[in-house]
């Protein structure tokens, strides 16, 4: 006779239990943000505190009654979005440049057509973007809080001082991102900053968590699962705190994915094409997709991606290329002295690196595309997306935000350790022990998940 009363007593306190140690997570992420900038170690330290924090929640999180699980996951997830959006930016000036093509665009100009410090925009330019330096040509009070950029690429050879990084090149974000900038900032006025980017973040990731909940009560499956996206340290710095489109382009991503399952090719398939022309990096999940009228799919996709380039090609031709050639070779994907490719660096020389990583992943896509389960995508999403973070060892935590909405549907929760080592790249990259720490974090990522792959098919071998 005391079972249901018992039962329910124990769901009831494991969510206050959970709670607490969201609330906990959430009070590490406002000090994280709103913490001084300029101490370096506050951003590693808060990160890693943060994570530290999360493990514990999500095993409490289990123990949650199906009664309460939704409501505790999303309410978790605002919480943790509020302390992320307490602060501007604390890791990274991207949104600033968001901004700016936004702003723009509102002008109705192209933002392939101008560099942000092109002198013919000055007019648009607001206080909390760009300052002009003080008289002896230098930025001395460092006046924006996500960092300062100089540039003198400007008439006359003054000095420019903004919180967008590289001003003195084009953008180099895809058209849907360009159309999201524009719609973010359309209604604000020039003197809102950072936190119109924050909310959308916040939005689009709340979008993502009541997807998530939406698909696991649908399959019967518990709610409390959704809480490797919805509290994760890693949405709340990277996608609502540091506010990147990434967010975006895993939200259209994942409606991809649902929408095939659902038998919808057509709509998974602009979906897609949308996703593609946010970040480019979601293509890295398209074979796992190509299993159910692949060439409708594939056809709506470039349809998509082709319709929504169409005012930008009008209005500047093949400036919207942007910045990105001359982006993909600064950043050392030619496989050149940079911390890309840092584990097939430590068996190749410098210049194979590129090369043996596009062999790999064109092996990886091979075998996903061949044994992709028809109801399961997801469980190849994973393999390609976590298997191109470690080949190609991006140093930006924000690239593994695509990881995680597929990390919840396949479980495969082992994936989720790629988060916080390119998190741990990001920080130690400018570090002389760099090169060894990122060798380290994606050395033990690697072995985590063989393990974890060797246990849970002798699991279901046992079952069987």
């Amino acid at each position: 006779m005391s079972e249901p009363t018992t039962r329910p007593a124990s769901g009831i306190s494991a969510a206050v239990m959970a709670l607490a140690l969201v609330a906990l997570l959430a009070a590490v992420v406002w000090w994280t943000v709103t913490t001084d900038p300029s101490a370096e170690w506050v951003s590693p330290l808060g990160t890693l505190a943060a994570w530290i924090v999360f493990f514990p929640a999500v095993l409490v999180a289990r123990r949650i009654t199906a009664r309460h699980a939704a409501a505790v996951v999303l309410l978790g997830s605002l919480l943790v979005g509020a302390a992320a959006i307490a602060a501007p930016p604390a890791t990274s000036n991207d949104s600033a440049r968001y901004a700016w093509d936004g702003i723009v665009q509102k002008a109705g100009i192209s933002p392939y057509a101008h560099v942000p410090a092109d002198e013919a925009l000055r007019p648009l330019r607001p206080p909390w973007l760009f300052q002009d330096a003080g008289p002896d040509g230098t930025c001395h009070s460092n006046p924006f809080p996500t960092g300062t950029e100089t540039t003198t690429n400007i008439p006359g050879g003054s000095t420019l001082c903004t919180a967008i990084n590289r001003p003195a090149v084009p953008t180099v974000y895809p058209a849907v991102a360009e159309l999201y900038f524009l719609a973010v900032r359309f209604v604000p006025g020039p003197e809102v900053g950072f936190i119109a980017f924050q909310l959308a973040g916040l939005l689009l990731s709340l979008a993502i968590t009541v997807a998530l909940l939406a698909f696991l009560r649908r399959t019967g499956r518990p709610a409390h699962q959704a809480v490797w996206w919805a509290w994760s340290p890693l949405v709340a710095f990277e996608a609502i705190n540091g506010a990147h489109v990434d967010a975006l382009g895993t939200a259209l991503a994942l409606a991809a994915a649902l929408l095939l399952v659902g038998g919808r090719t057509l709509g998974s398939g602009v979906a897609f094409g949308a996703a593609v022309a946010t970040k480019l990096i979601p293509v890295i999940s398209a074979p796992a997709l190509l299993y159910r009228r692949p060439f409708r799919f594939g056809a709506a996709a470039v349809a998509t991606f082709a319709v929504v380039y169409v005012p930008y090609v009008l209005a500047s031709g093949w400036a919207v290329l942007g910045y990105l050639p001359e982006y993909l070779r600064s950043e050392g994907y030619d496989g050149q002295d940079s911390p890309r490719f840092a584990l097939l660096k430590l068996v190749l020389p410098a210049s194979w690196a590129a090369p043996a990583a596009l062999v790999l992943l064109l092996g990886l896509a091979g075998y996903v595309w061949r044994t992709t389960d028809a109801a399961r995508p997801w469980d190849g999403q994973v393999l390609m997306i976590g298997g191109m973070l470690l080949v190609v060892s991006p140093s930006y935590p924000w690239y593994a935000l695509l990881l995680l909405p597929f990390v919840v549907l396949s479980r495969r929760y082992e994936f989720t350790a790629i988060a916080p080592v390119l998190a741990l790249m990001y920080f130690t990259g400018a570090e002389p022990n760099g090169p060894l720490a990122a060798r380290l974090g994606l050395g033990t990522v690697v072995v985590l998940l063989v393990v974890a792959t060797v246990v849970r098919r002798r699991r279901q071998h046992a079952v069987a």
